[in-house]
């Protein structure tokens, strides 16, 4: 594999060093670092890495993206010097007019977000899974321990496209599609686009994003998912970030939490930010109930496993202080452009 990564790595550098134009740049950025470019390849076929070995791998991709970033900003640099040298000899300027800027695109803070959380992951060696937005409501109800009679199927105000097919609400459906393939142990997010008929808020939206996470091993214990969830909180908000879990209740884990972080802006002294409370609420989570192991054909007697879920947005409207969702989604540049 680290001989696979340096390979992706010496094509990317020998095609930067050959562009001779920013739209050649620009393609070698998505051939390699895209959706569907060579890296993201290597972090999809994480699943056929040992377990034991899928940290190390993580960390070297994103050495490796880092590098190739690092070095395509370097040549987008200098070649866009030397295209403003050679355009102010070749033109005769008036310096009394006024100047222009060209207005350059960048990500959106959704997507900083979710690379950030999948850097972390993938770091300790999960998998990034996704799954369709047009599910059956088995895999997004029934098979997560939720029947047809269940009261916690009302509490989701589902779009459905008959009585078998619908808009998923969540994206653990992807979990078990996962399951059933019954290639253990598991180690994976899912991140997706969801979508609940809800009316339109500064909290709510009928189209969001969420991202949820499941590991499924022999001997794996609520210290398992503390360790791992308390990790993944430093590692966002900041090294002094606490953790604490309050009881919970979720039809497809037993036991179930609430995970709270310390809040990053007063250090649990109490502020505007976290309502005077300490604390900020951030994610559910739980131990993988048994029923929902048996009905993908996993032995719960052999097996255990701990899952969590959190949205997206919720991520980006904390980390930076945006306290209106619908400015994510309002495409006003002026907003926009702060990130």
């Amino acid at each position: 594999m680290k001989e696979k990564l340096e390979q992706i790595k010496a094509e990317a550098i020998r095609q930067i060093n050959e562009s001779e134009a920013l739209d050649k740049l620009n393609d070698v950025r998505v051939s390699f670092l895209g959706k569907k470019g060579e890296l993201t390849a290597v972090l999809k076929g994480m699943k056929d890495v040992a377990p034991e070995d899928r940290p190390k791998v993580g960390q070297l991709v994103n050495e490796a993206r880092e590098e190739i970033e690092r070095i395509l900003d370097e040549a987008r640099t200098n070649m866009e010097r030397k295209l403003r040298e050679a355009k102010m000899k070749a033109e005769v300027i008036d310096v009394t007019l006024p100047a222009q800027r060209n207005k350059v695109g960048h990500r959106h803070p959704n997507t900083i977000a979710l690379e950030e959380v999948e850097r972390i992951f993938t770091g300790m060696g999960y998998e990034v899974v996704e799954g369709p937005e047009i599910e059956k409501d088995y895999y997004n109800f029934e098979a997560l321990n939720i029947p047809a009679d269940h009261p916690a199927k009302d509490e989701q105000d589902t779009f459905y496209i008959n009585s078998d097919i619908l808009l998923r609400t969540q994206t653990s459906g992807v979990q078990v599609h996962e399951m059933e393939k019954g290639k253990l142990p598991i180690r994976m997010i899912a991140p997706g686009r969801v979508f609940r008929s809800d009316e339109v808020d500064a909290t709510h939206s009928p189209s969001f994003h969420q991202i949820e996470g499941l590991v499924i091993d022999k001997n794996i214990t609520f210290a398992d998912l503390k360790g791992t969830l308390a990790e993944f909180a430093r590692e966002l908000f900041g090294e002094e970030t606490k953790v604490k879990f309050r009881p919970h209740h979720f039809p497809f884990t037993e036991p179930s939490a609430e995970m709270d972080v310390s809040c990053f802006k007063c250090g649990g002294s109490g502020c505007r930010f976290c309502k005077g409370e300490g604390w900020i609420e951030i994610l559910g989570c739980g131990m993988v109930h048994p029923n929902v192991l048996k009905m993908s054909n996993i032995d719960p007697d052999a097996y255990t496993g701990f899952a969590f879920g959190v949205g997206l947005e919720r991520i980006a409207l904390l980390k930076y202080e945006i306290d209106d969702m619908r400015l994510l989604y309002e495409n006003d540049i002026r907003f926009l452009k702060q990130f």
